[in-house]
C-alpha cells in the first residue's frame, strides 16, 4: 500500500457483515476480516467464539483518505449495526460481537469521539451508544474461509437473512459512498 493509505479497525458484530459492506465503499482499498484487542496471541476462530481470547471480530479497513474520510467511514459503520447493544448484534451474542472503533491515529480517536457525542445528542437510537473507542492493540487476520465470505456464499441462509439486508441498507442510504458494481 502506498503512502496515501490509512487504516482503521472496526468491530460491529459479525465480521462478514462489515466486510461485505465496506467492500462496496468508494475509496476503500482492502478489507480484511480478523480479530483485535484480545489477550491471546494468534487466536483461532473457536477461541474467539468461545470468548477465550478476549478479541472482537473486526474488519481492518485500508482506505484512500483523498477519496473517503474517517468520518464518512464511521457514519457507514454506525448506519449498518446497532451501536447501543453491549456484546451483541441481533442473534450474535458475546464479547466477540461488541461494537468497537480501534483507532490507528489520534485523529481517528478524536473524530470517533466527536461523532459519538453528536449521534447521542441527536437521539437516533433509544439507548446511548456503547461502542468502545480504543487504540488497536493487535490484529490477527482470520482464517482464509472467513475472507470475502459474503461474496462467495451469497445464497447461504445466514448471508441472505443477515448480511444481504445490511448491504442493501448501505446501498440505499449511502448512494454517494457506494462504489457501484459494473453491470
Amino acid at each position: 500500500m502506498s503512502a496515501g493509505v490509512e487504516t482503521i479497525t472496526l468491530a460491529g458484530g459479525c465480521f462478514w457483515c462489515l466486510e461485505a459492506v465496506f467492500d462496496e465503499v468508494k475509496g476503500v482499498l482492502s478489507v480484511d476480516s480478523g480479530y483485535a484487542n484480545g489477550h491471546l496471541k494468534n487466536p483461532t476462530y473457536r477461541q474467539v467464539c468461545n470468548g477465550d481470547s478476549g478479541h472482537a471480530e473486526v474488519v481492518q479497513v485500508k482506505f484512500d483518505p483523498a477519496v473517503i474520510g474517517v468520518r464518512d467511514i464511521l457514519n457507514v459503520f454506525f448506519g449498518i449495526h446497532d451501536p447501543t447493544t453491549l456484546n451483541r448484534q441481533g442473534a450474535d451474542v458475546g464479547p466477540q460481537y461488541r461494537s468497537g472503533i480501534y483507532y490507528h491515529t489520534p485523529e481517528q480517536k478524536e473524530i470517533a469521539e466527536t461523532l459519538i457525542t453528536e449521534l447521542n445528542a441527536q437521539k437516533i437510537w433509544d439507548q446511548p451508544i456503547v461502542t468502545e473507542v480504543e487504540p488497536v492493540k493487535d490484529f490477527y487476520i482470520a482464517e482464509d474461509y472467513h475472507q470475502e465470505y459474503f461474496a462467495r456464499n451469497q445464497y447461504q441462509p445466514y448471508c441472505m437473512a443477515v448480511i444481504a439486508p445490511k448491504v442493501s441498507k448501505f446501498r440505499k442510504h449511502y448512494q454517494d459512498l457506494w462504489r457501484k458494481q459494473a453491470t
